[in-house]
């Protein structure tokens, strides 16, 4: 692999932290304070510009790699590639770390800003659920099923079950697709079907089904599949 060598000072990231504070800092300084010291021949913020470098600049990547995917890059030991997915997985927890119940789901945007943080960068395919009250307000979600790259079996008793047990008035269903192609299958809306029948004997709504990507998502509500 090509390595990029770069002029920066080694305390440079640290310094201007202290001096201008976070805002002020590059991905590559972030990435550089994260991995402390450099080894030999490449110091932190060589290897930072090089992590970056292997995931073309897009952090959404860098998120999903493991730390044996990150230990293939030149100077990322097993130390710095732990510390590299612990901080991420630590900003992927508190993206999602907002209070249930203080939420209001009005849209299908806001029902995606819910279901992001653990629905994109999967390698495998995960069905979730938002439970709401009459309010339309989150009282929480949950993982129905996690499967392999191409589905993932969803059981809808399982879904009616935590659905009554949390006295749920309503609902989101939500998947995502690995493959990158947010079209709903033939599976995808006859599984949609399937749960809406049921919960209307329950007379608990199911307001929209979204399909994730790490670029998007499609809505079945706002296209009028409803």
């Amino acid at each position: 692999m090509k390595v990029k060598v770069c002029s920066h000072p080694v305390g440079m990231p640290r310094e201007k932290l202290i001096a201008k504070g976070r805002e002020s800092l590059s991905d590559p300084e972030l990435l550089a304070l994260l991995l402390g010291a450099g080894v030999k021949g490449y110091s932190a913020m060589h290897i930072a510009e090089n992590i970056l470098e292997e995931v073309q600049q897009d952090l959404n990547r860098l998120a999903s790699q493991n730390h044996r995917e990150l230990m293939r890059i030149k100077g990322v030991g097993e130390a710095k590639a732990m510390a590299l997915v612990a901080a991420l997985e630590l900003g992927r927890r508190k993206r999602i770390s907002q209070g249930p119940g203080l939420i209001h789901i009005s849209c299908s945007k806001d029902a995606y800003d819910q279901f992001s943080p653990v629905l994109t960068n999967l390698y495998h395919e995960e069905f979730w659920i938002l439970l709401l009250n009459r309010a339309n307000r989150v009282l929480g979600k949950a993982r129905i099923s996690m499967g392999g790259m191409s589905g993932t079996v969803v059981d809808p008793k399982l879904i009616f079950k935590l659905a009554l047990e949390n006295k749920a008035s309503a609902l989101v269903l939500a998947h995502n697709h690995p493959s990158g192609n947010t079209k709903p299958s033939d599976a995808d809306l006859k599984l949609t079907y399937k749960i809406r029948s049921g919960s209307d004997l329950l007379d608990i709504q199911v307001l929209d089904h979204l399909i994730l990507t790490d670029t998007g998502y499609y809505s079945m509500a706002d296209q009028g599949i409803w």
